[in-house]
């Protein structure tokens, strides 16, 4: 798979498994990689497996989430990310 190393710059590039990693792959693609990386992995994966792995997800900001539950047409209360609570409720009083 072509997606730029910019994308995985926290990780060794040449030891990520596209099938053991999809679900971060997939998670960085969409929420920070351009048109031509959303295709690329469309390619690879398919819209099935993105949208089963989006959809199990832990976290996902709220513009990503309205955007993908629109785009496969699954209702938020689907997402995972949208059903579990925040380990952190509130933020920190310093």
């Amino acid at each position: 798979m072509n997606l730029p190393k910019t994308l995985f710059w926290d990780s060794n590039t040449a030891t990520i498994d596209y099938e053991l990693h999809a679900r971060n792959i997939i998670e960085r693609v969409i929420t920070r990689g351009s048109l031509a990386d959303w295709k690329t992995i469309k390619d690879y994966y398919g819209l099935e497996r993105i949208e089963h792995e989006i959809l199990q997800m832990r976290v996902l900001d709220e513009v990503t989430l309205n955007f993908f539950s629109l785009f496969f047409n699954k209702p938020k209360e689907q997402f995972r990310c949208y059903t579990q609570d925040a380990s952190i409720q509130q933020l920190w009083h310093y």
